[in-house]
């Protein structure tokens, strides 16, 4: 029998004083051995349907000449490429041969065009679930955010407002200056080509066959950069403001999930599975809008911690499984929040209290 007492006492000393709690652990794992599978009938028409209603929608608010309906076309590419692009989350997850091509497939249609392949993501987003990296200085993926200073907040949503600028200059420029200074080279792969949150993270260069992956992408996303570019000469500026305001707002938006993603409040200590559960959100149904913020399971946050090889499709059914038979004074509750703006109010007034 799990006693929750002392695990409540820790937590009001620190977050990485959290024991883990032996009963949801194992019912983690025992209510969802059968979950694990991804299933290519969901990830490709998900995706594909995903992708092209997204750029439908960027092409309708190029082309007309309406301001009304350019945002209305431009909020409807936003959300649909914003969905597309989260399955570069899954992608670090996905055992090998589960899903036969679409790596390379989301690649082609969603990541080089977006000048986000995967390889941006893939052996980064892994470390931050590495039990001893996460929360640590070693976290690509995490920052003490609610610890920090209250203009912290505004400044890590305008450099994701940024994002198009700083990968079209990445790409169109660092990539191609890059191959001819071998000392910038180095810098690039180390600063510049990781999707991450931790300015101090420093990436490894790739080896082996993950090496091959990240030229052939590079180089698709340099091309696609330096086309966004020309365009300008053949086609004028609005189908680049365009993209790029369309892109911005995606880029935006998951920024303000990764604020809600987790309390963000570990100093850096190692932390149990259970404590970073803590530290981590769910916002499960009726939450009405979570599932087109945090879409492609990103709503299982907390969730997605304890289970990480378990796909998109099957966290909800997890988590139902997880609330009906975990008791109520299980932490597995207390990962569970009721949306968005609570959670924003609670970090914001966490950055105001004193240090």
């Amino acid at each position: 029998m799990t006693v929750h007492d002392p695990l409540i006492a820790a937590a009001s000393r620190t977050k990485s004083a959290i024991p883990d709690d032996a009963a949801m652990l194992r019912a983690a794992a025992d209510l969802t051995r059968e979950l694990s599978t991804a299933r290519p009938a969901i990830y490709w028409p998900d995706m594909l349907a995903s992708a092209f209603v997204g750029y439908a929608a960027l092409a309708g608010a190029i082309l007309t000449g309406d301001a009304a309906l350019m945002l209305a076309f431009g909020l409807a590419a936003m959300l649909a490429l914003y969905r597309a692009a989260s399955f570069i989350h899954e992608l670090t997850h996905i055992r090998k041969g589960a899903l036969p091509g679409f790596r390379l497939g989301w690649n082609l249609i969603v990541g080089i065009p977006l000048m986000i392949p995967s390889f941006m993501y893939e052996e980064v987003h892994t470390q931050h679930h590495a039990r001893t990296r996460y929360g640590t200085a070693n976290d690509p993926e995490y920052l003490p955010l609610a610890l920090m200073k209250p203009w912290s907040l505004p400044l890590f949503i305008l450099v994701a407002a940024l994002a198009p600028l700083g990968l079209i200059l990445r790409f169109a420029v660092l990539t191609p200056l890059s191959l001819m200074v071998p000392p910038l080279r180095r810098r690039v792969v180390a600063e510049f080509s990781a999707l991450s949150i931790n300015p101090a993270y420093r990436r490894r260069a790739p080896e082996g066959d993950f090496a091959r992956q990240w030229t052939w992408q590079e180089a698709g996303a340099c091309l696609f950069a330096l086309a966004l570019v020309g365009s300008i000469f053949a086609f004028g500026w609005k189908p680049l403001l365009t993209y790029m305001a369309v892109h911005s707002g995606m880029t935006v938006i998951n920024q303000l999930r990764t604020l809600v993603a987790h309390l963000w409040e570990n100093e850096g200590e190692a932390m149990t599975v259970t404590a970073q559960y803590l530290d981590s959100v769910n916002v499960p149904p009726p939450s009405p809008f979570a599932a087109i913020w945090a879409p492609v399971g990103l709503r299982y946050h907390a969730l997605h911690h304890l289970l990480p090889s378990v796909p998109y499709h099957a966290l909800g059914e997890a988590h139902k499984r997880l609330v009906a038979t975990l008791a109520s004074d299980s932490p597995y509750h207390k990962g569970n929040y009721p949306g968005m703006w609570p959670l924003m109010g609670k970090i914001a007034r966490s950055t105001m209290g004193k240090r």
